[in-house]
């Protein structure tokens, strides 16, 4: 089932598929940046793909001078009972991608972590503030260059 999913999707977005990988039975589908609220639109809306849960939203960081960082949207098929996961990359100087809340509003919270966690901004988010850290901490804890033992003095801790 999924081979028609990723043919139709080479199909309708052949400049937007970057790579499909395949690996221990789950597929990976990079996409560009530019082209996720079209693509992510097209699976849920699409009769044969009809991936109408997105299950989650995160971030990772390669640590590369180009696309540094990832993107990642796991997505399910309620109809189907197939999985897919969408990969888009963020360059370190410019950490701007499109939002999917229009598509899936229940992103709205992973958003909201992976730009808390990353630094990641997703345009056309409604809502996008800090959830974990204070709003005035100007630092990204999952970023590989954070440092393990945190940044000292960067937030006031209680008193014991």
């Amino acid at each position: 089932m999924l081979t028609t999913v990723i043919e139709k999707l080479k199909l309708h977005f052949s400049n937007s598929i970057l790579d499909v990988r395949e690996f221990r039975g789950e597929t990976t589908i990079c996409v560009n940046k530019a082209d996720i609220v079209k693509v992510c639109t097209f699976l849920r809306d699409d009769e044969s793909c009809s991936f109408n849960y997105c299950s989650d939203v995160c971030g990772a960081d390669a640590y590369a001078p180009e696309n540094r960082f990832e993107v990642i949207y796991n997505l399910y098929s309620l109809s189907y009972k197939h999985r897919i996961r969408l990969k888009i990359f963020v360059d370190e100087s410019d950490l701007h991608c499109p939002s999917v809340i229009s598509v899936w509003p229940g992103a709205n919270w992973p958003e909201r972590e992976t730009y808390d966690m990353f630094g990641i901004i997703f345009d056309g988010h409604n809502d996008l503030r800090r959830m974990y850290m204070p709003e005035e901490f100007e630092y990204f804890p999952l970023r590989k260059d954070f440092p393990m033992m945190g940044v000292p003095d960067s937030i006031p801790l209680p008193r014991k």
